[in-house]
């Protein structure tokens, strides 16, 4: 039996019980190293679930997954993933190769970025469609984000976006020449991402391209959510570029139209000034 196993958010002990059960009834678990982190380490799972695990970075994972499924007809493996075990598309390609190997499967859920959102107040069925705001480089500042959060505001939708986590990556210098050097890791900030986001709105804007969002949107920054050290700072796009939120993980939201039961949530953790360009859309409809 193959088990996918989703970690939750926080540390070791988010796991929930019928997870922590087939963990200790497996003969080999893979700890999934690349779509997400928890707020502690490989040997602190360890010690809590009582076995030794196996890091599964990106090429193992895409590439090898073969090795993951040995055996796994005959006996129980465990791959486990932070968050929910769904919450990446790539694990839904090991499902496909165990069911073509003949191997059953099980899914064990947990909470994930996708609905633990919710705690910042926002109305998780006003969300719009996810998007992943990638690290640019001197040759690469893809936008294509930018026009999907447009369109959630168009619609009226709030977006939330995921920051990108750069895990085991090779710098392509290294990549070309074959080695087998990585570089440190690198985790996008809330204001990492809130920078982009305007240095986009103002091409834009000198282009002449009508705006889906300005310096002035109110957004939601959180940081390493479900732990007890979370935080979530409601503020203007043009804010968080200097608000520091720790440690990562990081996410944001972009807001589309509020209720007022959200307004006032977003109070509870905004910004002095975060909230006074919102403009009413009609008599319990808000937007900025």
């Amino acid at each position: 039996m193959l088990y996918l196993i989703g970690l939750g958010l926080g540390d070791a002990a988010d796991i929930t019980v019928k997870g922590l059960q087939a963990v200790r009834s497996c003969s080999r678990v893979y700890l999934e190293a690349y779509t997400s982190v928890l707020t502690v380490g490989k040997e602190a799972l360890e010690e809590y679930y009582g076995k030794q695990l196996i890091l599964a970075d990106r090429e193992l994972v895409e590439q090898g997954a073969d090795e993951i499924l040995k055996d796994a007809d005959v006996t129980d493996v465990a791959f486990l993933v932070v968050g929910d075990p769904f919450g990446a598309t790539t694990h839904s390609d090991l499902v496909l190769r165990a069911v073509q190997a003949g191997i059953p499967y099980r899914v064990i859920h947990n909470a994930s970025i996708m609905n633990a959102i919710g705690c910042c107040g926002l109305q998780l069925y006003n969300f719009g469609e996810t998007v992943s705001l990638v690290f640019w480089t001197e040759t690469w500042r893809p936008e294509s984000y930018y026009d999907k959060i447009c369109k959630n505001r168009a619609a009226g939708l709030h977006t939330l976006c995921l920051l990108d986590i750069k895990l085991k990556e090779q710098s392509v210098e290294n990549m070309m020449r074959g080695k087998k050097i990585f570089e440190p890791p690198r985790f996008m900030t809330v204001s990492q991402a809130a920078d982009q986001l305007i240095q986009i709105i103002r091409k834009r804007r000198d282009e002449g391209a009508e705006l889906g969002l300005t310096e002035d949107t109110v957004c939601v920054g959180v940081a390493r959510l479900g732990a007890d050290d979370q935080v979530i700072r409601t503020a203007t796009l043009r804010q968080l570029v200097s608000c520091d939120l720790g440690l990562p993980l990081h996410s944001l939201v972009v807001t589309g139209q509020l209720h007022p039961l959200e307004v006032d949530m977003l109070r509870l953790n905004a910004e002095p000034g975060a909230l006074q360009h919102l403009r009413t859309v009609d008599s319990s409809t808000y937007t900025s």
